[in-house]
């Protein structure tokens, strides 16, 4: 199978974006790992799917695999570079695009430049919801990882996160214990892992160990998460600006009951074929 793809990024975050509309695409969780494969492969930390839209009043439906060949619900990242790829490529030309996921529905704006703000909806606290493994709701957690008691808040943003809050983000164990926290059983369906600086209530630092991908130089979703639960700890005020190794995200969230806006660019590196 001979298969059309572009490469694009958001803030260092890669993805190979491919259209399942124009061509006939059958993707195994090995061919996934292949395209990901940064040796022998394209090389991404997730592989985006554009299809048609399965529902009414939705402009497509998007599809999200990790470098690992999972399929996950959500990436804000990802989103961005949905919302400018169906936009270059003549799939659409309206400056709000609605796209179907499995968390439900994403609004894309196009901003100027080629800054993109997505409505990433409510984020969820209930454990149930998110999902996590506890009695009830609470404002951060504790848990035992290499005999250190570590507290994080927990939320979801269409996708599990932790988000830790640390001293310097550059001496944070993100290799070591974000990986043990991701796999923890208290996150039935694993968890993105993030470790966040706080400079000012009004801006922070971050770095996220991505649920099946690894740490990576940007995620969207992380960056959403962190503010909210910086903002629900009461260490941040909206609208917060998240850097993160490959840059800066514009985040607003007016508190329980509202959607999360997060702002940024996404950026077509290259396009191309592979034989799979």
């Amino acid at each position: 199978m001979l298969l059309k793809f572009t490469k694009m990024q958001g803030l260092g975050n890669d993805f190979v974006v491919i259209d399942s509309i124009r061509q006939r695409v059958s993707l195994t969780p090995a061919k996934i790992r292949h395209i990901a494969d940064r040796h022998f492969g394209v090389g991404c930390d997730q592989v985006l799917m554009v299809e048609s839209a399965h529902q009414a009043h939705a402009d497509f439906r998007y599809r999200i695999f990790n470098a690992d060949g999972s399929e996950v619900a959500q990436c804000g990242n990802g989103a961005r570079c949905f919302a400018r790829f169906v936009r270059e490529q003549g799939l659409c030309d309206k400056d709000e695009v609605q796209v179907d996921t499995d968390a439900g529905r994403l609004v894309l704006r196009f901003g100027e430049g080629d800054l993109v703000t997505v409505n990433m909806g409510i984020p969820r606290h209930a454990p149930a919801e998110i999902p996590f493994d506890a009695a009830e709701e609470r404002g951060s957690y504790e848990v035992d990882i290499e005999s250190r008691l570590l507290t994080f808040g927990a939320v979801s943003m269409g996708n599990p996160h932790a988000v830790l809050v640390v001293d310097a983000v550059e001496a944070a164990p993100v290799a070591s214990l974000g990986p043990r926290l991701e796999n923890h059983p208290l996150f039935p369906e694993k968890a993105n892992v993030g470790f966040m600086q706080v400079v000012d209530n009004h801006h922070v630092r971050l770095r996220v160990f991505e649920r099946g991908s690894g740490e990576t130089l940007a995620c969207g979703s992380g960056a959403c998460a962190a503010a909210v639960v910086g903002i629900e700890q009461g260490l941040l005020h909206t609208p917060v600006t998240v850097g993160l190794p490959g840059g800066s995200l514009s985040i607003e969230w007016q508190g329980r009951g509202y959607p999360v806006f997060m702002t940024g660019p996404a950026i077509t590196v290259f396009q191309g074929t592979i034989e799979l």
